[in-house]
This record gives structure tokens, C-alpha cells and sequence, in this order.
């Protein structure tokens, strides 16, 4: 009997959750697109079956969903099913992978969003309120800059894996691999200050648990309130572009390499497991460069140098 797409979906999320490990947010994208080809299969009165899967069939449904979407998107809607396909035929539950023959949309490689170091401190100092709530926030951005944590390791930090004494943390990145990343002085400060606050908010309302940043009720805090307070002082500082939490990763790390740090050393700060990730933030530091140059060099500027250039 042919094998029904939910039940394989259901599998390989197993796998993802048990096996691999991803990240809880990781598991549920996959399996959101994987669930959208099945309502584009019954769209179409195509059974929801695996054998359904051809090569046009694939084709139809990510040129169903591309007008709709980024190409990034696509890419990982595909993704998604070459993994499911590849995991079932690896345990013999189908024959082929249909998907691999399908190529990938192109996806425009932009560069990453920085903050200039002015703006980050900014970002970070901007409040000298003393009200609990500002503690937290002021704790939150100084970890994001200081550590260059991705927001789902900065929600997932938990009381355990903070050392004060020796500034650093313990952190749980993409395929639950740990990682040990130093917090800084000024992020060492910022998190007592909160610290000392969250034990009297943990016990007011019952539930101290294991989270380091608690919200307003004592539950962890979630990603998007952290989205929503990097917006929030971001357009406060007046800042360029639109701020959100991986931009003061972004900035943690290209400010690092500015400052003559190792891309290695970056890697390792950052969790990249493959060091040509980190390599983009060389791309920026020469951007910048090109900036100044042009703006400082008094060839690059001077008026007489363009006019004799252009005979």
C-alpha cells in the first residue's frame, strides 16, 4: 500500500525532533511546508500520497507558492521536501527522490544589516531608567551585541548556563550544539542588574523557573517581544535601517573583525559550522572600507584628481 504523505511528514518529524535535534521553530517551518504540499496536492484532486510526488508535480507546487514568497523561501520549501524524500528512501520507504531533480530558485545574496558602532552603544545605553522592565531590556540588547547570540539562544538561556564570574555563558545553537561564548563586561553588568530584579518579580508572581529573561507575567521571554524591543530602540536612536535582533549579531561580529579579530575565532563566537558563513562579514568590513576610502582618500575626493581622470 502506497505510503500516505502524512504519515511519512509524521516520521520525519520524528526524526528532526529525536534524531537530529533541531531547534522546536526549525521542525515546526519544515513541517509547515510539508503540510502545504499536501493542500496543494488535494487542491488539485492529486491523491496526498508520496508516490504522487514526480518531477512536474514538484515543479507546479513551488511555482504555485512563488509569486507569494521570497526566493529564500522557495529554496527552503524545497528544501524541506528533499529531506523528507531522502530520510524515507534512506529507510527504504520510497523508491526516489523527485525533488533533487528540481533546481533551486536563485537567492540574491545580500549583505547583512550592521549598525555602526555609534548606533550600537546607543542601542544598548540609551536608558538609564531603573524600572525592572528596563533593566531587562538593557540586559537583553548588551547580551545580543556583546555575545552575538542569535534571539532563539538568547530566549533559551537559561539561569544554569550563565557563569558571572568568569563572563561567559553557555549556549544551545542550531542542531542543539553548545557552545561556550564570553559575555563582556559591560553584559556581565547589565545581567546582575536584572538578575537582582528578576528574583523579586520570579517570586511575585510564583514561578521563578530556569529562564534568564522573564516577561511581564514570569514566563520566558519570547522572540517576538525581543523583536519588538530592537525595533522599538531602534527607531529611537534614529537609526538608518530598520533594526531587529540579528542586526546586533551582525554588528557584533563585523565590529569584532574591524577591531582585527579571527574569522576563526569569529566562527566559534558566532556557531557557524562552516567558516565561509562567517566569510560574509569580511564582504561588509571591505564595504565600510570602500566607504571611508572614498569619503577620506584625498585622491578618492579631490576634485583635480576626477577632472584629470576623466582627459
Amino acid at each position: 500500500m502506497p505510503l500516505d504523505l502524512d504519515e511519512g511528514i509524521e516520521l520525519y518529524t520524528r526524526h528532526l525532533k529525536d534524531e537530529r535535534r533541531l531547534s522546536p521553530r526549525t521542525v515546526s517551518a519544515y513541517t509547515s511546508d510539508l503540510a502545504q504540499l499536501g493542500r496543494f496536492l488535494e487542491a488539485r484532486g492529486l491523491a496526498c500520497e508520496l508516490e504522487t510526488l514526480t518531477v512536474p508535480v514538484v515543479r507546479a507546487f513551488l511555482a504555485s507558492v512563488h509569486s507569494d514568497l521570497v526566493p529564500s523561501s522557495v529554496v527552503r520549501k524545497l528544501s524541506a521536501l528533499r529531506g523528507l524524500l531522502r530520510y524515507l528512501k534512506r529507510r527504504g520507504l520510497v523508491q526516489n527522490n523527485p525533488a533533487t531533480a528540481v533546481r533551486s530558485p536563485k537567492v540574491p545574496k545580500g549583505l547583512p544589516d550592521v549598525l555602526s558602532v555609534e548606533e550600537s552603544v546607543a542601542m544598548v545605553t540609551r536608558s538609564a531608567s531603573e524600572t525592572a522592565g528596563e533593566k531587562r531590556d538593557r540586559a537583553v540588547l548588551e547580551v545580543l551585541y556583546s555575545s552575538g547570540l542569535r534571539v532563539g539562544e538568547l530566549v533559551g538561556l537559561d539561569l544554569g548556563d550563565l557563569d558571572l564570574g568568569t563572563g561567559t555563558a553557555r549556549v544551545r545553537g542550531k542542531g542543539d550544539k553548545q557552545r561556550i561564548v564570553p559575555l563582556g563586561r559591560m553584559g556581565v553588568e547589565a545581567l546582575k542588574g536584572w538578575l537582582e530584579v528578576r528574583r523579586e518579580l520570579a517570586c511575585v508572581h510564583g514561578r521563578g523557573g530556569e529562564p534568564v529573561f522573564i516577561g511581564a507575567r514570569g514566563g520566558r521571554l519570547s522572540c517576538r517581544a525581543v523583536q519588538r524591543l530592537t525595533h522599538r530602540r531602534g527607531l529611537e536612536i534614529g537609526a538608518r535601517t530598520s533594526v531587529h535582533p540579528h542586526a546586533l549579531r551582525h554588528s557584533c561580529a563585523t565590529h569584532l573583525l574591524d577591531a582585527g579579530a579571527q574569522l576563526r575565532h569569529i566562527q566559534e563566537l558566532l556557531g557557524h559550522a562552516s567558516l565561509s558563513t562567517t566569510q560574509r562579514y569580511t564582504h561588509v568590513s571591505i564595504e565600510g572600507l570602500t566607504r571611508v576610502y572614498d569619503k577620506a582618500h584625498p585622491l578618492a575626493c579631490s576634485e583635480e584628481f576626477s577632472k584629470d581622470d576623466n582627459q
